[in-house]
């Protein structure tokens, strides 16, 4: 597994190439192209944003800008969850070929989607500018939130892809449970607005997506700094579970070419 690991790194043009591909083919005949990185969270933040702030009055000065700080981390993170839970079998025509490796396919789902989230962040500086917040020196600090989501995401997609091999059922199960875990993330909604949240704090304090989503509004939105031993604890965990995922992943790939 340690010799394969290295590969990874051997692979990164392959990679590259590969996510430059996914990108393009994702806008293709589209007329607005790339635009539509900063389209789609709008779109999605402004629903959100009329139906919670004016129709279910959530009482959050500058809402829209809260919204957005939370919601571009989280989008990346669906999106990059649900494509690279099927990575494995969209790419069959690439894992049927007997020297490619099958292992940067969910790898290339989740950093074509942080190319989509980086392309996105333009846009919320532009909102925060709307409502006069201003970016601390904190926001420099953002790679650490992005690596340790990078690094989650990575571990979360090695299992995922390689069960979805075996069990196609795996997307619907996890399309639904990706809304669940929405509403369980303080996004839409503050902490202290929740009784429950406040009287269970486990139900955020145990939930690392939750943690890293918040540490995307405490440098953005409040402008401090982010619980950084959290972030800490989730990717040394993420770690383990990555080298956990990628054992499954290395153990099993052999057998994709005959199951997809």
């Amino acid at each position: 597994m340690i010799a394969n690991l290295r590969d990874l790194y051997r692979y990164r043009v392959l990679i590259y190439t590969l996510i430059v591909r996914e990108l393009k083919a994702r806008y293709r005949g589209s007329v607005l192209g790339f635009l539509w990185s900063f389209l789609n969270p709008l779109l999605m933040m402004s629903v959100y944003a009329l139906v919670f702030n004016y129709y279910f009055r959530f009482d959050i000065k500058g809402y829209a800008a809260y919204l957005c700080c939370g919601l571009l981390p989280w989008i990346w993170f669906s999106t990059g969850i649900l494509e690279g839970s099927r990575s494995i079998i969209v790419g069959s025509n690439l894992v049927n070929k007997a020297l490619f490796p099958a292992e940067i396919l969910p790898i290339v789902s989740v950093l074509s989607n942080l190319v989509n989230f980086l392309l996105s962040l333009p846009m919320l500086l532009i909102i925060l500018f709307f409502y006069s917040i201003k970016v601390t020196p904190y926001a420099l600090l953002l790679v650490f939130p992005v690596l340790v989501q990078v690094l989650l995401m990575t571990a979360i997609v090695m299992f995922l892809s390689t069960a979805s091999v075996y069990f196609r059922d795996v997307e619907q199960i996890l399309a639904n449970l990706m809304s669940l875990m929405f509403f369980l993330c303080p996004i839409i909604y503050m902490v202290d607005q929740i009784p429950i949240m406040q009287r269970y704090p486990i139900l955020y304090k145990g939930n690392p997506i939750a943690l890293v989503m918040m540490s995307y509004q405490d440098i953005f939105f409040y402008g401090r700094m982010f619980d950084w031993q959290s972030l800490l604890i989730i990717a040394l965990c993420s770690l383990v579970l990555f080298f956990a995922g990628y054992a499954v992943f290395n153990r099993t790939k052999d057998n994709f070419p005959e199951e997809v």
